[in-house]
């Protein structure tokens, strides 16, 4: 797992990943040259709004949660006027001079957050890292506005304004949904202590399903149930 020094979360900072997971670190991290002055976090539910006619209102029922979205603006500077990180540290000679131009520093930019990797047949999955803030997920939108210009037209300022997405990775997702409805399946392993009607009052709230569950996964008896035997707890019909 990559890590992270503990004063590195003082200045913003993009970590690229290969993965889902967030184990397989894809390149260097990106650090911002100024930390944001503000972002935004925006959340959202779905839910089904089908009203039925002559009527005057409906129940809405929950669809999903959408993933969540976070907006940050970056800026890039060439003018000379950021001479240092975000958290105070000096540039580097080969750090000042890779960082001189707006075109470089987007390009390396870009090459974390945005562009297509052949390897793994998409752009990277990304963690945004500053103070408190943990963000996972993906970029989802960016708009890039130069605001200020050499003589020969040269970019010498640029804001990214990014639109990132939330992602996880199933098995992650799942567990936090901790799912315990009766309408999805469940899969349990058995212990010398359960019992099977124990365990479909715990996951249907009804004794009475147990037979059911013996049936679906072929036990000769809900009795005499060997301990480390995965049951399968079919959704309701």
């Amino acid at each position: 797992m990559f890590s992270v020094p503990f004063n590195a979360l003082q200045k913003l900072m993009i970590i690229p990943f290969s993965d889902p997971e967030y184990t397989k670190p894809a390149m260097a991290p990106f650090r911002a040259l100024v930390n944001p002055e503000t972002y935004t976090y925006k959340y959202k539910t779905e839910y089904c709004e089908t009203q039925g006619a002559g009527s005057s209102g409906a129940a809405l029922k929950f669809s999903k949660m959408l993933p969540q979205e976070f907006n940050f603006d970056f800026l890039f500077d060439g003018t000379g006027v950021v001479t240092s990180f975000s958290d105070g540290s000096a540039l580097l000679p080969d750090e000042a001079n890779r960082l001189a131009g707006v075109t470089l520093q987007l390009e390396k930019f870009k090459a974390t957050v945005f562009e297509f990797k052949g390897d793994t047949h998409r752009p990277n999955y990304l963690m945004l890292l500053w103070g408190t803030l943990i963000f996972k997920g993906v970029l989802n939108a960016m708009d890039i506005e130069y605001r200020l210009f050499g003589p020969d037209g040269t970019p010498l300022r640029a804001i990214a304004k990014c639109t990132f997405k939330g992602s996880i990775a199933d098995t992650q997702r799942l567990l936090q949904d901790n799912l315990m409805s009766p309408d999805v399946t469940h899969t349990r392993t058995f212990k010398s202590s359960d019992k099977l009607p124990l365990m479909a009052d715990k996951i249907y709230n009804e004794q009475r399903f147990y037979i059911d569950v013996a049936k679906a996964n072929k036990l000769d008896s809900f009795r005499n149930i060997e301990p480390g035997t995965a049951l399968s707890f079919l959704p309701l019909q």
